[in-house]
């Protein structure tokens, strides 16, 4: 049930969605007054072959582009300093952003460094955009981050070690283009593990603090579709329905979280990102079924509600068990699609923790959104539990 409260909503992406939309790839360019690109791809597209469609629709209408594909898997605020500054002499007015989430926030973060200059590192923080930056254009290839329209651009901080982001309004970007073709070459085990990135998405924004009925909406039918069509889009890559029903789920996903925020999950996925270089995604899998055996007592009623939407039965069981049960399913669903079940099998070293949690802790906004307050020895407790793999439940 949702409590009172009053919430702000802001998401101007305008979204194109379905099969053979990015055609519409050149037009949308145009009509943001867009007359040369810098595009910002994940290199494992340009070595697949796999950017043609995106090239084609750009040279048929005759504009010009700057490729940039020099995206890490996990980028450093370097990457889009240096796009920022090959993108000003080209002189590009419009950033197409191509990929996974990676793509998507360095291509982000390059648009607004062309309007408001200096570095990367300057905007990490809430608030810190002053002017928007030049039209931005998001197409995702995967499922699972729904960067196309969130205010957010993740970063690991070169001089650190640490892993923040960028947000702002200025980060919405002008357009999503979401054609579900795009990610039927997608590898299984990235399937898997960016698919449960958007349900962990969905699932947090459901259970945070700062949900409202506008985002529960959307989190609820995120995590209807992506229970019910990640395990057929994992089998079958070219089931196109399936593929389409998860790009979906990653869209609303993203639109949850842009709206009510995440949590502990992401907190403590991110040192595993920025100390060890496990994708996002798949730490977020990994973590998410102990995170939320610890979050249960934090909203009982939520949880039943989430254990049904996963599709088990709670007739005649009591708040407490129905809510226990997302935690198996959450488990099972990871085991259908080859997540790893431990940080053991991430080759996190067990002496790590402790560190891991301390870094976990400042990531404050999620950690503020969780429906439980954790202290340092429940993170600790959440680490050394979900290294064993040993779960009460």
């Amino acid at each position: 049930m949702t409590s009172p409260q009053t919430f702000t909503v802001t998401q101007p992406t305008q979204i194109q969605f379905g099969a053979g939309a990015i055609a519409n790839l050149a037009e949308t360019v145009k009509n943001f007054n867009g007359s040369k690109v810098f595009l910002v791809v994940d290199p494992g597209l340009v070595e697949a072959g796999l950017i043609t469609p995106i090239t084609a629709t750009l040279k048929k209408a005759k504009i010009p582009f700057t490729l940039y594909d020099k995206i890490d898997p996990e980028p450093g605020l370097k990457l889009a300093d240096k796009g920022a500054r090959l993108a000003k002499k080209a002189k590009c007015d419009c950033v197409v952003g191509v990929g996974g989430g990676s793509a998507m926030d360095v291509a982000k973060a390059i648009a607004i460094l062309i309007t408001n200059g200096g570095k990367a590192v300057d905007y990490l923080g809430l608030g810190l955009i002053k002017k928007p930056g030049v039209p931005k254009i998001m197409v995702p290839t995967s499922s699972g981050t729904g960067a196309e329209v969130t205010f957010t651009a993740v970063f690991i901080n070169e001089k650190t070690g640490s892993k923040g982001g960028m947000n702002g309004d200025h980060l919405y970007p002008d357009a999503a283009i979401l054609d579900p073709e795009l990610t039927t070459s997608l590898p299984p085990h990235v399937t898997a593990f960016t698919g449960i990135d958007a349900l962990t998405h969905a699932l947090e924004a459901y259970t945070s603090t700062q949900a409202h009925l506008i985002s529960e909406m959307y989190s609820l039918e995120a995590i209807s579709l992506i229970a019910d069509n990640l395990p057929a889009a994992y089998a079958n890559g070219d089931n196109i329905p399936a593929r389409s029903a998860m790009l979906m789920g990653s869209l609303l996903g993203g639109k949850a979280l842009a709206t009510a925020g995440v949590g502990l999950v992401h907190a403590m996925a991110y040192p595993m990102g920025g100390m060890f270089g496990i994708p996002h995604g798949l730490a977020n899998a990994v973590l998410l079924p102990y995170v939320v055996e610890y979050n249960l007592i934090g909203n009982l009623e939520k949880f039943a509600i989430v254990a049904e939407t996963l599709g088990q039965n709670t007739d005649d069981l009591t708040l407490r068990e129905s809510a226990s049960l997302c935690v198996g399913a959450l488990f099972n669903l990871n085991d259908d699609v080859g997540i790893p079940a431990t940080l053991k099998d991430l080759d996190i070293p067990f002496d790590a923790i402790p560190e891991m949690a301390e870094i976990a802790l400042t990531v404050t906004r999620p950690v503020e959104n969780n429906p439980r307050k954790p202290s340092l020895e429940d993170v600790i407790a959440i680490y050394q539990t979900a290294f064993s793999g040993d779960v009460p439940f």
